[in-house]
């Protein structure tokens, strides 16, 4: 049960004089998963909430809090905007001070900042592998004045770089509830209907909810039970948006090399060089059945702008200096038993491309929705539309809004009992 819709909230901080901050993010945790009719409660209270989230753009020093996958993401978005970073806090300085990628930048351990910097710079978070709220409620324990999610940083500048992962839903509208209320009874489990609310209500109104039988599934995304279960050993493994090939790699190691084919479809030039390299350094046996190919999906075949150069965040996006010619998943005629796509938001244009392969080849589909509005419920009700008689689950893999991936499974797949 849940343990009440108006008085089940548990503060991660009290209130201080700046707690009205929009920076500050408030947690409320749930005893377990809400039932149906629990879910339908719960969005509603989220619609009816205000939102005062929005972009945040530093006028102060700006450090950096953590320096692992985030945090060179962040060091690396940072430096094309040529924006530079007054510090990098992490308990493990020492080891990083070492990485020349960090060469240039002050590295600090927490114990070891002064109080001064605490109070004048900002610092962003650039974790995402643990809940945000604790995490800035004990950073304000220790002295630091502005403490604010990484993400809310980098939407202040999507007009020079498309990294969209910060994005700050608008209000619902009463169609809007309705879609996702829809949404909501189509999911196939407690867990998918938990971890939808907890991306809804970080997306709309920057507060982090947990429920205490719904984890966030660190560490398994796009390799979730329910999909492992299913597999065969003649899986055609589409990997659309394979950067470097590392989802890819991890499947053909689950399936100890028992599979047709893998085709990893990336577009960036830069990150499909590495992962031409990835597949050649597999054994020789495996790297045969892999091809990869440079394609940018789409819809329908037009001419786009495309942003190159951004490692995993390269993207179709009007900040792209490069026009690239589009294509679609039908057109390829690659008949995969499993799609995985990753696009950076452009997922739903690429699945609507793909509408004549889903029907006659009917594969396990892997989907992320977490980089633009897309995600809230157009991505899912379109797929629960269009795939008939699958099961659709919905996985949180990391914190603040990050990792949710639609997971549809063909009813031919399921194990039965």
């Amino acid at each position: 049960m849940l343990n009440g819709l108006g008085d089940a909230v548990t503060a991660a901080h009290e209130k201080t004089e700046d707690a009205a901050r929009s920076a500050d993010v408030f947690a409320r945790a749930f005893e377990a998963a809400p039932s149906p009719v629990d879910a339908r409660a719960l969005l509603d209270e989220i619609a009816a909430s205000d939102g005062t989230a929005r972009p945040l753009h530093p006028t102060q020093p700006l450090a950096l809090y953590g320096a692992g996958d985030l945090g060179r993401l962040a060091r690396d978005h940072l430096r094309y905007l040529e924006i530079p970073i007054a510090a990098v806090i992490d308990r493990n300085a020492a080891a990083i001070a070492s990485d020349p990628g960090w060469t240039g930048i002050p590295i600090m351990h927490p114990d070891k900042v002064d109080p001064t910097f605490k109070r004048e710079a900002m610092l962003a978070v650039s974790i995402a592998t643990s809940p945000f709220a604790p995490l800035q409620a004990s950073l304000r324990a220790a002295s630091w004045n502005d403490v604010v999610p990484y993400y809310d940083i980098a939407e202040s500048f999507r007009d020079r770089h498309p990294l969209s992962n910060g994005w700050i839903a608008d209000p619902f509208s009463s169609a809007d509830v309705s879609a996702l209320g829809d949404v909501l009874d189509g999911w196939a489990d407690h867990l998918s209907r938990a971890h939808h609310l907890q991306f809804l209500a970080w997306r709309r109104l920057r507060q982090e909810w947990t429920f205490g039988d719904a984890p966030v599934m660190l560490g398994d995304r796009f390799f979730i039970p329910e999909i492992l279960s299913v597999l065969r050993n003649d899986e055609h493994y589409v990997d659309a948006g394979a950067h470097f090939g590392h989802v890819a790699r991890r499947f053909i190691e689950e399936r100890e090399g028992q599979f047709t084919a893998v085709t990893a479809i990336e577009p960036d030039a830069q990150s499909l060089g590495v992962l031409r390299q990835t597949i050649a350094a597999l054994p020789a046996q495996w790297a045969a059945k892999v091809a990869a190919l440079d394609a940018v999906l789409d819809f329908s075949p037009q001419r786009r702008a495309f942003h190159a150069g951004l490692g995993y965040a390269s993207q179709i996006a009007s900040t792209g200096k490069a026009t690239r010619k589009t294509t679609t998943i039908d057109a390829l005629a690659l008949n995969p038993t499993i799609l995985k796509l990753h696009l950076e938001g452009h997922e739903l244009p690429a699945l609507k491309g793909a509408a004549t392969t889903l029907a006659s080849c009917r594969p396990i589909v892997t989907a992320t929705v977490y980089h633009n509005a897309d995600g809230l419920y157009a991505t899912a009700r379109w797929m629960m539309q269009t795939l008939d008689n699958y099961r659709f689950l919905f996985r949180l893999h990391s914190w603040c809004g990050t990792g949710a991936v639609i997971y549809a499974i063909p009813a031919e797949r399921e194990i039965q009992p």
